[in-house]
């Protein structure tokens, strides 16, 4: 199928409406400069329109082990997750749009709460049936998927707060004749929005990728992923006004894992050190140069080291201390490194990190 250049309107500061940059003439080749086989990051020719803006945050925000570590053990009646992470962060990643489309009174009750943060932007995942489920879609999605999926993203769009749409694609989904044409059917289906895609194998690293999404107006997510096999690399890209990096942790214990008896989560127990976010720091700039959003997600969510993670992002990328969760501190003592206050609650000694996750 021939791709074909999505059509924009509207004044250049909204979001959810943009227009493609010129793609790479270079593909990102193999470097094994960082962690086992990162790619050298190629870049579109830079253009007349300046950064706009870089927000940074977590993916979601409904997890158990949340509670006493991002949140307060104890809740006033009327808390929301949603509203109480919009005091951090001026962006967080739905994921609950990838299991089933977004609920348009949802999606009204999540611009409610959010509304304190007059800079806050969602992004939100594509539902799985058009990314996951791949051999029913292709024998036809019906019109009732196409329209519910809408009609959640329609609510966050018409307040301009749907900056970007992740189609997000399994390790599986390698690069074929078929795969292409598939790509290029869900992107023309969905050209309306900021879309983003993320492919995990590295059949994807090549000139004929960037191309497609170039022409499509989608912006590629740069992730940081266990490098197994043919896993992706680390890279620096843009192929559209939306910037996107995702960090998922690297758990190569259990990323592939099958054991029935590792549990779920632990798949995302990691927690990044210094040295390891210098180089995504500087990644994130570089993409930031040719686009106009650019958003930055941390998906390493076990306890809250998404959290950690992405406060420590924004405290080096913006050159300042920042606020942080109270009972987060009192887990992660680095913390206080970036905190724009003293603890509520000196302690003599910190909290035991029980289950602190691997480096």
């Amino acid at each position: 199928m021939t791709a074909r250049k999505r059509r924009t309107s509207g004044p250049a500061n909204t979001p959810g409406q943009h227009s493609p940059l010129r793609a790479p003439d270079t593909p990102p080749a193999p470097d094994a400069s960082e962690h086992r086989g990162a790619t050298r990051e190629a870049h579109p020719e830079p253009n007349d329109t300046p950064p706009r803006t870089l927000r940074i945050g977590p993916a979601g925000w409904s997890y158990p082990d949340w509670a006493g570590y991002v949140y307060p053990s104890r809740r006033a009646k009327n808390f929301h997750e949603a509203a109480y992470l919009s005091e951090f962060f001026d962006t967080i990643e739905i994921n609950t749009s990838f299991y089933q489309p977004l609920k348009p009174e949802s999606a009204r009750q999540w611009l409610d709460l959010v509304s304190g943060n007059r800079n806050f932007v969602f992004t939100a995942k594509l539902w799985q049936r058009f990314t996951h489920d791949i051999a029913s879609a292709t024998s036809g999605a019906t019109a009732d998927d196409e329209r519910a999926v809408r009609a959640g993203f329609y609510v966050l769009r018409s307040a301009g707060k749907l900056g970007a749409v992740l189609l997000q694609f399994p390790f599986s989904f390698h690069r074929t004749k078929e795969t292409l044409a598939y790509l290029s059917a869900v992107l023309l289906r969905f050209r309306d929005y900021p879309l983003v895609v993320e492919v995990r194998h590295g059949t994807w690293n090549s000139p004929e990728t960037l191309s497609l999404l170039h022409e499509h107006g989608a912006g590629i997510c740069n992730i940081d992923q266990p490098i197994i096999g043919r896993s992706l690399a680390p890279s620096a890209q843009a192929t559209s006004s939306v910037g996107y990096v995702r960090l998922h942790g690297r758990r190569y214990d259990t990323w592939f894992s099958d054991d029935e008896n590792v549990p779920a989560h632990e798949r995302y127990n990691y927690l990044y050190s210094q040295e390891e976010l210098d180089p995504w720091v500087a990644r994130v700039r570089k993409v930031s140069e040719h686009t106009r959003d650019t958003f930055v997600v941390t998906n390493n969510h076990f306890q809250g080291k998404a959290v950690v993670n992405a406060l420590q992002i924004i405290s080096i990328l913006k050159n300042k201390r920042v606020r942080v969760p109270e009972p987060l501190r009192q887990h992660y003592p680095e913390l206080d490194e970036i905190a724009d206050q003293p603890p509520a609650e000196p302690t003599l000694f910190p909290l035991n990190r029980s289950n602190d996750g691997t480096k």
